[in-house]
């Protein structure tokens, strides 16, 4: 859930989940449009989907237990290095450096290195930063560290400086440039969609089909189609779109 979600947002979302999934095995029982439902609202839903499918493979190749390998671990479902490094260094003691953006920000300013985690070359200079540091004992407490240091004092705006505990040895401070690390890296301009939606509703049902694309996979909501960017609704009035064999009536 703290994949690109704050410990604010994602708090209420996880005790919800773990009071209805208690278990590993409770959640690989799950049926999918069941974890979906619990995480409603809290978005990037494709990450619902791999954690669900990861509690299946725990089930049903490691029995149960999560694997303490790296290399096994990290051939789960929606796990990549971020997570391999906080999930092994934080429950079993890893030596492995888990490296967010709050990380890459605090180490960024410290050493004065001017590399993005956003960028291919910068996030493997910031990697190889990050695992020379991890200590051999209590990596996972180093790792929160870090994390609460860039989340609560490292900020990526007026960061507070005058409290930080790293305050003496940051270079960035030294340098007068703390708010120059990390470069800033462009992002992906924001898309507009337009689509056209049908309500087919009778008594006290309404049709809905599941969404398919890139987004929001999986969900449910009522038939509708993409329109182009020079589309038009004439008169209140669409071409119907086909719904297919998923339409189904949900009350």
């Amino acid at each position: 859930m703290l994949q690109q979600t704050r410990v604010a947002a994602a708090l209420p979302f996880y005790q919800t989940f773990v009071s209805r999934f208690p278990t590993i095995a409770s959640l690989a029982r799950a049926r999918e449009a069941e974890v979906l439902a619990v995480w409603a609202g809290l978005g990037y839903y494709r990450r619902a989907r791999h954690l669900h499918a990861a509690a299946r493979h725990i089930v049903q190749d490691h029995g149960g237990r999560v694997p303490e390998d790296p290399a096994v671990f990290g051939k789960l479902p929606g796990v990549g290095r971020y997570t391999t490094g906080a999930v092994l260094s934080l429950a079993f003691d890893r030596p492995m450096a888990a490296l967010d953006g709050n990380v890459a920000r605090v180490l960024a300013r410290l050493f004065a290195v001017s590399a993005s985690v956003r960028a291919a070359r910068g996030a493997r200079r910031l990697w190889t930063l990050a695992e020379t540091l991890v200590p051999a004992r209590r990596p996972g407490a180093w790792n929160q560290a870090l994390m609460e240091l860039g989340a609560t004092i490292c900020l990526p705006r007026a960061p507070r400086c005058g409290i930080c505990p790293l305050a003496r040895w940051c270079r960035a401070r030294l340098l007068g440039r703390v708010d120059a690390f990390p470069p800033a890296v462009s992002r992906p301009a924001v898309r507009t969609v337009r689509r056209a939606i049908v309500v087919i509703a009778r008594a006290a049902r309404v049709l809905m089909v599941r969404r398919e694309g890139p987004q929001l996979t999986g969900l449910w909501e009522p038939p509708g189609v993409e329109l182009e960017d020079r589309a038009e609704i004439s008169g209140g009035c669409i071409r119907a779109a086909r719904v297919g064999r998923r339409a189904r009536a949900r009350g």
